[in-house]
């Protein structure tokens, strides 16, 4: 253990100095050509023994950029609470004045985000006090971006949970026809939908829900908020009742 950490400590010290920021001021290096060689050779001799070293090196480094992230992504979502939760015109399920908000990143073709269909209803029925404000992203292709925009566009005839659940319940292949008929199903008038599918403001709001995901570095669906924490994938029940538990905590 002594000569494992010996060994971290020597590669700190010896690549420090060239690591460091160049400042007028700045010293000079602790260490001459001759004692860095010196030290080189020992990391080499100490890797040979024990190549678990460099292993544990790596590790500790991508430790620590995974906790960088995890800060960041803290900073940038307590900057964006007010835009994720109460973006006007946001569609919403559940109690509309909850007193906790589960945001929903998702893609209505996203096999995992139809399985979380029958998941998210067991959460919204458990809890009454809970509001969940969806964000569509279409990032999977073209049939997508016509999905949520036929899911959107229904939220003007009060439609969007209907044909929200309509769309993802039929097929993965998304086109013209089968929107129809989920329009039929949800009782919409399909004319009006195609009308509205085509405002450019539906776009609009697709680009924004793509510009807050890309802020928060979502690169996946679904991504559920809750309070100050992310949940990234289908999450379980129990999962997203821990955090919801949380976010309700003083």
């Amino acid at each position: 253990m002594f000569r494992r950490l010996f060994a971290v400590l020597l590669l700190a010290a010896a690549f420090a100095p060239w690591s460091a920021p160049a400042r007028a001021d700045t010293a000079a290096p602790a260490f001459t050509a001759a004692q860095r060689g010196e030290i080189i050779q020992i990391l080499r001799d100490a890797l040979k023994s024990d190549p678990s070293i460099l292993r544990d090196a790596v590790e500790a480094l991508q430790a620590d950029e995974a906790a960088a992230k995890e800060a960041r992504t803290r900073e940038v979502l307590s900057s964006m609470q007010q835009s994720l939760a109460h973006t006007a015109g946001d569609p919403v399920a559940g109690n509309p004045d909850g007193d906790v908000t589960v945001v929903e990143f998702y893609d209505v073709r996203c096999p995992y985000c139809r399985r979380m269909l029958p998941i998210i209803a067991e959460l919204l029925h458990a809890d009454p006090k809970l509001r969940l404000v969806y964000k569509d992203i279409p990032i999977l292709g073209p049939p997508s971006q016509l999905g949520a925009r036929a899911v959107l566009a229904a939220q003007r005839q009060g439609g969007y949970l209907k044909m929200h659940d309509a769309v993802m319940a039929g097929p993965q292949a998304i086109t013209e026809d089968s929107l129809r008929d989920s329009a039929q199903r949800a009782g919409l008038d399909w004319p009006r939908l195609q009308h509205d599918m085509a405002d450019p403001a539906i776009q609009t709001r697709i680009e924004v829900n793509l510009r807050q995901a890309q802020a928060l570095g979502v690169d996946g669906t679904p991504v559920y908020v809750v309070g100050g924490k992310i949940l990234p994938g289908a999450a379980d029940l129990a999962e997203l009742q821990s955090a919801v538990a949380a976010a309700r905590k003083p």
